[in-house]
């Protein structure tokens, strides 16, 4: 037994150091290499390959939906225009430019005699441009960058996709048609078809999430079934924009950036995390087989066409295009950016640009009578996303810590710090305001408002509205926190902690108790008759005003009784909740209590005195 537990925590080491030196998408590309191992040696044959028609229909809608559902939206929408110029612009740039310079060398002699021409390979230097997903999530998730750099990064790798395969079906229509038959009118139709499958694809995707968050309007009573309609109507987002020649990748990941917010508030919570989690595992898992395939498809000799100087110079300019790019832009938007990005930023943008299944997926198609040199494509193809995968995710960690790159908080933010965040950016509209410019802040602050006007009476249940009051959201959470900490003390002071299932009990009673009261409170604001309740609730605390005395005794004793610690608990609960109703509807709240001993009581307050409002400055009363 001590021979087999050593060697198990042995095994256990050294696969924690193998897997913090080697990214996980490099260590399954192995498992790959082996696995094609195997059934080569035992067929002589390849038999399984990753076929384009599973990648794109089976494997890449989970991935592109969990990665749009999950997606930080304010950060998101913050950086939307510096991804868009990374997306567009910069994916634009690297393939014009790694075809351009391909084709020069071409004609200098330097890669050999080799049958392709200049739109060919600008329709390889688009295929192999993009920025992948898989692996940005991957190798970045692994890193933990800061926020801005990883949402940069992750934004342009999901749009750029989108913009990749418009560009690869406009430069292969282009040779179809022939370089003879190519003008002006030609290149004027696909450049209008670009922007046309691009924006057309996003705009099926903010439609089918309209359509899935009026649906979880309905699915009160149908809770079980609710995150099937999600995964049911963001895939077929993804097929509908396919069905109509549009960009079924931005469709689905504009479907799930657009519906995520309101699905979570109308939904039961159980059905959230049942969503979430089973999207994580259908997406890990659809990664996990695109990179054991993409080990397993190099072991197939028919498929190498081995061109020494043609890949080299890939490597060498797409890293060279890529670094340009995104300096040349990162100068530009830096001027207009409220925060430059500084120069570590832009050079872990530059290194972070891997390479993964969607250009694999996407040079397969191409077809062989019209492409004589398709397998030197998919040879370099192979090699880039090896290369990029296994010795960019190697060196990345190490290069975060040597260039002593930001990281990303691994805390949640304060109570503190959300509020001044937000006080913040009232702060910027009002500059922009006062100053009569209209920047993002501005215009963030009028789509608050027609959100909060118009989208939330029509795509939130009437109790998923009223939830989103945050004053209220966070009185309730330090409600819960009080609780837990009244849990612990009982636990201490009055010998609760000996029975476990009592502290169970317990702490289910407490639990109710919270949520009955947030429960109640939000029936009672959905009456019309809320402020004449609410004064009636004056009325009888000042009739229960001189039973506080007793309760106040009630503390100072030790109760073993778990009822009467129960009650007790609840009177507090009550109180805080009506001291904090009365200050948020402007009526005078009433006396604060204190429970402390008579001689370490506080001086009293005169009636014209105020009370701070927020609930996070009342007295502990536990």
């Amino acid at each position: 037994m001590w021979g087999t537990g050593s060697s198990l925590s042995g095994l256990q080491i050294g696969t924690f150091i193998l897997t913090s030196v080697i990214p996980e998408s490099g260590l399954l590309i192995c498992i790959g290499w082996v696995l094609g191992g195997i059934i080569y040696w035992a067929d002589k044959v390849q038999t399984f390959k990753l076929q384009p028609f599973i990648f794109f229909f089976y494997l890449l809608p989970q991935i592109v939906l969990d990665a749009g559902y999950s997606m930080p939206n304010k950060l998101f929408f913050s950086n939307f225009g510096s991804i868009l110029v990374y997306a567009v612009i910069g994916t634009c740039w690297n393939a014009a430019t790694l075809g351009l310079a391909l084709w020069g060398c071409c004609l200098g002699g330097a890669i050999g005699d080799i049958d392709i021409g200049l739109l060919q390979l600008l329709l390889f230097g688009s295929l192999i441009a993009a920025v992948d997903p898989v692996a940005v999530i991957a190798v970045f998730e692994e890193v933990h960058v800061n926020e801005v750099l990883y949402i940069l990064v992750f934004g342009e790798s999901l749009l750029n996709d989108g913009v990749t395969v418009v560009l690869f079906n406009v430069f292969n229509a282009f040779v179809s048609l022939g370089g003879a038959q190519i003008n002006a009118v030609e290149i004027i139709k696909g450049i209008i078809s670009f922007f046309v499958v691009a924006l057309g694809g996003s705009l099926v995707g903010v439609i089918f999430a309209l359509l899935i968050s009026l649906l979880t309007r309905c699915t009160k009573n149908i809770q079980i079934i609710e995150p099937g309609f999600i995964f049911i109507l963001g895939y077929l987002s993804y097929l509908t924009a396919e069905m109509l020649s549009l960009s079924a990748i931005l469709s689905c990941t504009f479907c799930g950036v657009c519906c995520q917010k309101y699905i979570n508030a109308n939904m039961d919570k159980r059905s959230v995390s049942t969503l979430r989690y089973v999207m994580k595992v259908f997406a890990n898992g659809s990664e996990t087989i695109i990179f054991v395939f993409l080990g397993i498809t190099a072991i197939d000799p028919s498929i190498w066409v081995w061109n020494t100087a043609f890949i080299l110079l890939t490597l060498l300019f797409i890293f060279v295009f890529r670094f340009i790019g995104v300096f040349f832009l990162t100068w530009i938007l830096n001027q207009y950016r409220l925060v430059p990005l500084e120069f570590i930023d832009q050079l872990m943008m530059g290194y972070g640009g891997l390479r993964g299944a969607v250009a694999y997926g996407l040079v397969v198609l191409l077809d062989e009578n019209k492409y004589k040199e398709k397998n030197l494509m998919i040879s370099t193809t192979l090699l880039v996303v090896y290369f990029t995968v296994m010795l960019q995710g190697i060196t990345m960690k190490p290069l975060v810590t040597w260039l002593k790159v930001k990281r990303a908080a691994v805390t949640e933010r304060t109570l503190a710090e959300i509020i001044q965040n937000r006080t913040f950016d009232h702060i910027l509209v009002a500059i922009e305001d006062i100053s009569g410019q209209i920047g993002h802040n501005y215009m963030r602050d009028k789509w608050n408002n027609f959100e909060e006007r118009w989208l939330y009476w029509l795509l939130m249940t009437p109790s998923a509205r009223k939830s989103c009051d945050h004053i209220f959201n966070i009185f309730h959470k330090l409600n819960l926190k009080d609780a837990m900490s009244y849990v612990k003390e009982v636990r201490v002071t009055h010998k609760v902690g000996e029975s476990h299932d009592n502290l169970i009990q317990l702490w289910d009673s407490v639990h109710s108790v919270c949520l009955d009261m947030h429960e109640k409170d939000l029936k009672m604001r959905e009456s019309e008759d809320f402020n004449a309740h609410h004064l009636l609730e004056q009325h009888l605390y000042r009739g229960k005003k001189q039973h506080r005395h007793r309760y106040s005794r009630e503390y100072l004793e030790v109760n073993k009784d778990k009822n009467e610690v129960q009650e007790i608990f609840q009177r507090t609960m009550r109180s805080r909740l009506e001291s904090f109703k009365s200050a948020k509807m402007g009526v005078n709240p009433p006396k604060k209590i204190s429970y402390h001993l008579k001689k370490d009581q506080p001086q009293k307050v005169r009636d014209d005195q105020t009370f701070s409002p927020s609930p996070c400055l009342h007295s502990r009363t536990l």
